[in-house]
């Protein structure tokens, strides 16, 4: 337990470096947000078509509302978190690497969810949007990804107890 503990601070720590790390913001962050405003303009051009997406920013063409997805707003951190877990974790790579994808795809989801419904709780009032957006939220990303983590455990085959050698 002590092991897992010790690399998973480690590798929360590396991995939240790297984040910062200004190649890193540059090349990857920056476009991945701006690539997740263009999913949600792109889920809610679905059901309405008034909503456009200028990088990483997600703006209302009916009443020129607009939130910008910032650090932290991504669902970055909570995978962060998630992949620290899991690599920390002594399980087969085999394992490690399918858990992470599906976290990943679990978190985002979760995180589209959560910045669309901002998006429109944002034009219809602003007390909500912020309560929303500092509380609710930011809980429920980080408590995706350890559902996820709980589930991963669940999943993961069960090691054969130790046979005692019979002399």
């Amino acid at each position: 337990m002590l092991r897992f503990l010790l690399l998973f601070l480690f590798l929360l720590t590396a991995l939240f470096l790297a984040e910062l790390w200004q190649p890193v913001e540059q090349h990857v962050i920056v476009p991945f947000t701006s690539a997740i405003a263009q999913v949600c303009v792109f889920i809610v051009d679905l059901f309405d078509a008034n909503a456009i997406a200028h990088g990483k920013i997600l703006q209302s063409t009916r009443n020129d509302f607009a939130i910008s997805i910032e650090r932290g707003c991504n669902g970055i951190e909570a995978v962060i978190i998630l992949v620290s877990a899991m690599l920390a974790f002594p399980a087969p790579w085999k394992h490690k690497l399918s858990g992470i994808a599906v976290g990943f795809v679990a978190i985002q989801a979760v995180n589209l969810v959560r910045i669309i419904s901002l998006f429109y709780l944002g034009q219809w009032n602003r007390l909500w949007f912020d309560w929303f957006h500092l509380y609710l939220w930011q809980a429920l990303i980080v408590l995706d990804a350890l559902v996820v983590f709980l589930l991963w455990l669940r999943w993961l085959p069960r090691r054969a107890p130790a046979s005692s050698a019979v002399a």
